[in-house]
């Protein structure tokens, strides 16, 4: 059920965001309730265990709502990945509630209360910056939050929030949802706000630039002008993330199934370069390969199949390695030895961007390793290469391929588009006719010597 503009409330003006003025804004708020028959929202939509949270915390005296992308996706007919909650309660008063939480992080100390493989997350309100005591509560650097822990009440937590649309709380003691900034009417009209002065909200957190990027490709949203104007300006900010967590929301933009999009809402606001090492100009082919596995990952989470984030990097990251191929041939004899130094260097040279792991950097690298494997057609490598723990990645890279360049006024020195027929059938052939497949053909092989015979000594 999607919300309709009938049932949309009056809009209310988002508020400047200037340091120094939380105090005064916060008892200026007047968050609207919308009651049980006026939003779509149903505690049937909502996981057993974050009602159990919900209510369990209810029981022991504590405030405590849904929050977040739980209520939007729910009021957008999506099924929610993750149900959270915000509460009163302090991280260590929700773990005496609940044997089965666990605390966790630094920077945002947060509860999760744990039920077999489903984590409920649970954090304490939060409150403005300028209201530590400490600098370790908060500490900042060109306007950037690195400590996270001021708890405060729920308006002080909403005003904290970066998207109207993700300052909703659905309030378990009523069925109401409490709106703070007219995010309901947003998620009717369909747009991204952010919630006060976006240059500064960005500068708080550059990841919100990508954030917004990530919201408006998964639900189909505009992004309002006056949250879009500063992306673009902004987009170095980015540069100063730590290289872990990029690469985590890196994750999100091509993951979520809404990867084509993503890929280009962040050129659209000039946020590639931020995460991607790619050449000023990049090899048409290249680009083909990157948007079909895109089209592809996307296609299969609608399949309700799972993707490798290798998978999806490999082609991200293609154009880096390959133009590091076409820079260094003239240097070297050696093509097989010149693709593995460029698949070594394309990851270490992205590592300055993002921080990828070893797990996911390594099987990169034997993807893109093995496409000269496939050449090799003769004997018994063929089949040495079929036991390859990574053949069926490198060998949907090589389709990737082909594909990429079908269409293409470039020519390789190997048909791609041949090769990978020939490892189609390959595989789904019995083993007489591979031991056929992998034969010598006549005209490459040597030709057999005649061996000449001695005259026989006279007796």
């Amino acid at each position: 059920m999607r919300i309709s503009a009938l049932t949309v409330l009056n809009p209310y003006p988002l508020l400047d965001d200037k340091p120094g003025q939380h105090q005064s804004r916060t008892l200026q708020l007047q968050p609207v309730r919308i009651a049980r028959d006026e939003h779509p929202v149903s505690r049937a939509q909502i996981s057993k265990n974050a009602l159990t949270v919900l209510y369990g915390l209810k029981k022991a005296g504590y405030q405590a709502c849904l929050v977040g992308g739980g209520v939007r996706d729910l009021l957008v007919d999506i099924k929610p990945k993750d149900f959270d909650i915000a509460t009163d309660a302090l991280p260590e008063e929700v773990r005496k509630v609940f044997r089965n939480c666990r605390l966790i992080g630094r920077r945002f100390r947060l509860a999760h209360v744990h039920f077999g493989r489903e984590i409920i997350e649970v954090a304490t309100y939060r409150a403005a910056h300028d209201k530590a005591e400490t600098s370790d509560q908060a500490s900042t650097k060109d306007a950037q939050i690195v400590r996270d822990n001021v708890f405060g009440n729920r308006d002080e937590d909403a005003l904290r929030r970066d998207f109207s649309i993700n300052a909703l709380y659905y309030d378990i003691t009523d069925f109401s949802i409490i709106d703070y900034f007219g995010g309901f009417e947003d998620i009717a009209k369909r747009q991204l706000r952010m919630i006060g002065t976006p240059d500064q909200r960005y500068r708080e957190d550059p990841v919100r630039l990508l954030r917004a990027v990530r919201l408006a490709a998964k639900l189909d949203f505009s992004i309002e002008k006056a949250t879009a104007e500063p992306i673009s300006q902004l987009g170095p900010l980015l540069d100063n993330v730590p290289r872990a967590r990029l690469f985590e929301e890196m994750l999100k933009l091509f993951q979520s199934g809404h990867a084509q999009r993503s890929y280009e809402m962040l050129q659209q606001y000039d946020l590639t370069q931020h995460l991607l090492l790619w050449p000023v100009e990049v090899n048409p082919v290249d680009q083909n390969l990157v948007e079909l596995a895109l089209q592809d990952s996307d296609q299969r989470l609608r399949d309700g199949k799972k993707i490798a984030p290798f998978f999806t990097l490999a082609a991200l990251l293609w154009p880096v390695r390959q133009s590091i191929v076409r820079q260094e041939m003239a240097n070297h004899d050696d093509i097989h030895a010149l693709h593995s130094l460029a698949s070594h260097r394309a990851i270490a040279d992205q590592n300055h961007l993002l921080a990828i792991p070893k797990r996911i950097a390594q099987p990169i690298q034997e993807v893109w390793n093995l496409q000269d494997r496939f050449e090799r057609r003769v004997g018994k490598k063929p089949v040495k290469l079929l036991h390859h723990p990574r053949f069926r990645g490198a060998y949907d890279f090589l389709l990737l391929r082909a594909r990429a360049r079908q269409n293409s006024d470039q020519n390789d020195n190997q048909d791609l588009t041949e090769l990978a027929q020939w490892w189609t059938d390959f595989q789904h052939t019995d083993e007489t006719h591979r031991d056929t497949m992998t034969r010598p053909k006549s005209s490459h092989s040597k030709p057999r010597r005649r061996r000449t015979r001695r005259p026989a000594k006279p007796e």
